[in-house]
């Protein structure tokens, strides 16, 4: 069973940084790829990135190219969501989830584990 675990969210001020840290069990974690997802309220989850099972390969949504990076370290089995110039839009709830595949994914139904997720707040 692989359980995943957020944490790092918070209020911060437009402008602000944040890191955002997902936490798995599970020996297979490195064989897989992960990625995080955002949820809003009110809207539809919305693909956020995702990294390939070695971190040789990472994949931004457009609208936070250039202020997010995502990252692993597969020897702490620990994934990352590095997020500068924080603005009122990036509001949202924020999960960590598991790819079914090596490479990363896109789609919300290519994940088959998900953590709890994480609130993060940006004011204005």
């Amino acid at each position: 069973q692989v359980q995943l675990v957020e944490s790092g969210g918070g209020l911060v001020q437009a402008g602000a940084s944040l890191r955002l840290s997902c936490a798995a069990s599970g020996r297979t974690f490195s064989t897989y790829a992960m990625g995080w997802f955002r949820q809003a309220p009110g809207k539809e989850s919305e693909f956020v990135a995702a990294i390939n099972w070695s971190g040789a390969n990472t994949f931004y949504a457009d609208s936070v190219k250039g202020r997010f990076t995502i990252s692993r370290d597969n020897a702490k089995n620990m994934v990352y969501l590095q997020m500068s110039t924080l603005k009122p839009e990036d509001t949202a709830v924020y999960y960590c989830g598991r790819s079914k595949y090596y490479s990363g994914s896109y789609s919300w139904d290519e994940y088959d584990y998900w953590g709890q997720g994480t609130q993060v707040t940006v004011s204005s």
